[in-house]
């Protein structure tokens, strides 16, 4: 069989029996054809040698170096699958040691001062309207979603899918359900969170109830994450905040405010949802890099004059 074959039995393998994922298929597919076209009809392509090659031309690219793993994790899952239906004698990522260091690259958050300003604004625009309007309406939603980003950590994926029975104002609880459809609950005692998250509410009863989600639009569907991402940009254009702050900087933002508290990294793991504490420690190098700027910019040596004659 050619290698586009077996590349053509593969996908049909993941999208069948394993069940995965459309989008996961389809970046199978581009990166084990662009596989295929480097390749260019060679026999012997599950060679270690051609493989090798494969991996030192994707390096002399200019990929980022994520992209290049993903790429060399598509092509190895291929090759495990080839080898575990016998169709090769044997794999030749067994013999190849990779090493790819990924930068760190620390999470952005957001100023306390750019968040209290936003805040202030919003709560403001919310005076400005009658109660029956619309505009009122729109407003006190933007409050509850950013009140719940700032409050939880919550992915944007995971507040636009919150279903309306799993808002509970009994236990002051939220159950999310976040990567790999996996539960967990957020308490919420913080009196602004849960009384916006009322106003709210109240304000979207009717559209909420013929919905099958909390967070929803005038037409009564789920509130997109682009619309979130252009609400948040809306907002800070009107108060000259010029950075691009995203729904994802507030789950930063309240990771590292955390840690700032110092609330254990064990404990922001649970809240995160994080299956790995390594995803976690990340934040811990955002502290590391505050104390560096404040032993560098505010140590109390610099206001000692010493006279050394």
């Amino acid at each position: 069989m050619t290698l586009k074959s077996l590349v053509r039995n593969y996908l049909g393998n993941c999208e069948g029996q394993n069940n995965l994922d459309k989008k996961t298929v389809k970046a199978y597919k581009i990166d084990l054809e662009q596989f295929i076209l480097f390749m260019n009809g060679i026999d012997d392509f599950y060679r270690k040698d051609e493989v090798v090659r494969y991996i030192q031309h994707l390096n002399s690219l200019n990929f980022k170096v994520k992209t290049i793993k993903r790429k060399i994790a598509s092509v190895k899952a291929f090759f495990s699958y080839l080898d575990y239906e016998e169709i090769i004698e044997m794999n030749p990522f067994y013999k190849i040691k990779l090493k790819i260091k990924e930068p760190l690259i620390l999470p952005k958050t957001i100023s306390l001062k750019d968040i209290e300003k936003l805040f202030e604004y919003i709560y403001l625009e919310k005076s400005k309207y009658n109660e029956n309007s619309y505009k009122y309406k729109e407003i006190v939603r933007d409050i509850a979603v950013l009140e719940v980003l700032i409050g939880t950590g919550i992915r944007i994926s995971e507040l636009c899918n919150i279903k309306k029975e799993n808002m509970t104002y009994i236990n002051n609880e939220i159950k999310i359900y976040g990567k790999g459809a996996k539960e967990r609950i957020i308490p919420i005692y913080n009196k602004d969170t849960v009384a916006a998250l009322r106003i709210y509410e109240k304000a979207f009863d009717k559209e909420i109830r013929d919905s099958d989600y909390f967070f929803v639009n005038k037409r009564k569907n789920r509130l997109s994450s682009q619309s979130v991402r252009n609400m948040i940009k809306k907002h800070c254009k009107k108060i000259n905040i010029d950075k691009n702050i995203t729904p994802h900087m507030f789950r930063h933002t309240f990771a590292t405010m955390l840690l700032d508290d110092d609330v254990d990294i064990r404990s922001i793991q649970m809240l995160l949802g994080h299956s790995s504490i390594i995803t976690t420690q990340i934040y811990t190098h955002v502290r590391s890099n505050k104390k560096s700027q404040i032993m560098k910019n505010k140590n109390p040596r610099r206001r000692i004059v010493v006279n050394k004659g």
